[in-house]
């Protein structure tokens, strides 16, 4: 599939995305104005504060985005309130310090000759300093806004949406036609932004500073006025097209959340799908949230209702056991200490086991003679390790199953999402973590080792509810259950690799599948 036919299959999406972060970028802004251009001005007025304000917005400006978003979530929670809030943080160091630097280095004699005519100090902040400043101000705000668009992005962490979903969705499925369709409009964007506070910044430039003929720069702002005018209105039109139909809706409504990967966006569009075609609840979807802990919080804070989790993920990452291989040990477990820690509810578990495989290449397999994992064991010395965070920092990852064969990697290198495998395929890593159903193993045709010491626990997939949701929705575990029993590791394989090599979108193969199964009309 090209880049164009692309556009064509998905421009509805990419429509719809750009509005969301057009929006969660003007909001953003927005309310960085409303507090950053105040304590600009307070801190030319209060000397004493000017240090401690500047310090902490450059202390801010210095952590890492992704960290920020971080601390960010178990405070409050997933979705569009921690993605505006921490870029709101990120936009405010230079509207603080612009506003802050136009106010300081206005000539004291045109302040004093404001005074010597009897303006009150509002009055010389409202009528001279704030007018005279306002170029400088307003270079501030160009500068957060176009960074602020930038940095938007990182709300498809959380299920907030924007054009990072495009992005980090093509990154992980290796399909660069939806990495250029997410980055291209976040491009555009940006440049529209600039060029659109470029003209603001302009018209509140005293013509006295302005060079050339006045009668010529006086039509010149009219022709900026009139091109402000139509930005503002289709950005209003953006705020009002897409706020018609949010408000409460009535009857029952859940939200269901998944991890970032193929799979589980897979599984979140069919549980969705068919919970809307077969019931009358209302499904929010929260997709491509992030990890296990970021799920498991939303769920726990009731951001989401429902996710599809891993047995063995559950067993070991949240309820913090050493691994083990007894499946039906694992489920019962989780099951019951779900219930009284968490009171959440675990549901039958699906047919299919998504366990962790090590991985290599067809040329790699046949040269050392590697089937199993202690074939392995006697070579990875001298090899390199490509594995993602999530597996190199679990009990039941990388340093366990060094641990469980007696083996340690030569080199080690952290890799997230299916970059991992383009570097195993380059030749740049030996041996990669990946899960039994990946499509990316069909794809790039990798030889699996088998686990011959049975380290791995089961991993089979198990819908999570919260306690609440079931009591209101009380037909949900006999759909799951349905659905569940029709899910094989064969056919995860095969909705997988539609995702990873055929390129079609998981709201397409679930769709699909549901249809060709029958479970919905």
């Amino acid at each position: 599939m090209n880049f164009w036919t692309y556009i064509g299959d998905s421009y509805p999406q990419i429509i719809t995305l750009l509005i969301e972060h057009v929006k969660l970028t003007a909001i953003s802004v927005g309310l960085a104005i409303l507090i950053g251009v105040p304590l600009g001005i307070l801190i030319a007025y209060a000397s004493k504060a000017n240090k401690p304000v500047l310090t902490a917005a450059n202390i801010i400006q210095a952590i890492p985005s992704m960290a920020l978003l971080g601390f960010m979530i178990p405070l409050l929670g997933i979705g569009t309130v921690p993605a505006i809030v921490a870029v709101v943080l990120y936009s405010l160091l230079p509207i603080i310090k612009n506003t802050y630097t136009g106010i300081e280095n206005l000539n004291p004699q045109t302040i004093e000759a404001a005074r010597g005519i009897g303006l009150t100090p509002l009055q010389v902040l409202t009528k001279v300093q704030i007018p005279l400043a306002l170029p400088v101000i307003m270079a501030g705000v160009r500068i957060a806004s176009v960074t602020a668009v930038g940095l938007m992005t990182m709300a498809a962490f959380i299920g907030a949406g924007g054009l990072g979903y495009l992005v980090f969705s093509g990154i992980r499925t290796v399909n660069n036609n939806q990495i250029l369709a997410g980055a291209i409009p976040a491009c555009v964007l940006a440049l529209t932004v600039d060029f659109i506070i470029g003209l603001v910044e302009k018209l509140v430039t005293p013509i006295s500073l302005q060079k050339g003929d006045r009668v010529e720069k006086i039509k010149k702002r009219t022709v900026q006025k009139a091109g402000l005018g139509v930005a503002a209105v289709l950005l209003a039109a953006v705020f009002l097209f897409t706020s018609i139909g949010t408000g409460n809706q009535e009857g029952r409504t859940i939200s269901i959340g998944s991890k970032d990967f193929t799979e589980q966006e897979i599984l979140g569009n069919l549980v969705a799908d068919l919970v809307e075609a077969r019931t009358d609840i209302k499904v929010n979807r929260r997709l491509s949230l992030g990890g296990t802990q970021v799920c498991a919080g939303a769920l726990k804070s009731g951001d989401i209702d429902l996710y599809i989790e891993y047995s063995g993920t559950a067993y070991t990452d949240m309820l913090k056991y050493p691994p083990i291989s007894d499946m039906e040990k694992v489920y019962e477990t989780v099951k019951k200490e779900y219930g009284e820690r968490f009171d959440l509810a675990v549901l039958k578990q699906m047919q299919f086991n998504n366990t962790y495989v090590l991985a290599v290449s067809q040329e790699t397999a046949k040269k050392y003679g590697l089937g199993t994992v202690s074939d392995l064991s006697r070579i990875a010395g001298t090899m390199t390790s490509g594995t993602t965070f999530e597996f190199s920092n679990r009990e039941d990852g990388l340093s366990g199953i060094e641990n469980a064969y007696g083996f340690k990697m030569g080199n080690k290198l952290t890799i997230d999402g299916s970059p991992r495998y383009t570097a195993l395929d380059g030749g740049e890593v030996d041996v990669v973590d990946a899960f039994a159903t990946d499509g990316l193993l069909k794809k790039f045709q990798l030889k699996t080792l088998t686990d011959d010491k049975h380290f791995f626990p089961p991993y089979f997939a198990m819908p999570v509810v919260r306690e609440q949701t079931l009591k209101e929705c009380p037909e949900l575990p006999g759909l799951l259950e349905e659905l569940g029993e029709l899910l094989t590791d064969e056919v995860m394989v095969e909705l997988n690799y539609k995702v990873d090599e055929l390129q079609q979108t998981p709201e397409k193969v679930a769709g699909d599948f549901l249809k060709e199964r029958g479970l919905v009309s």
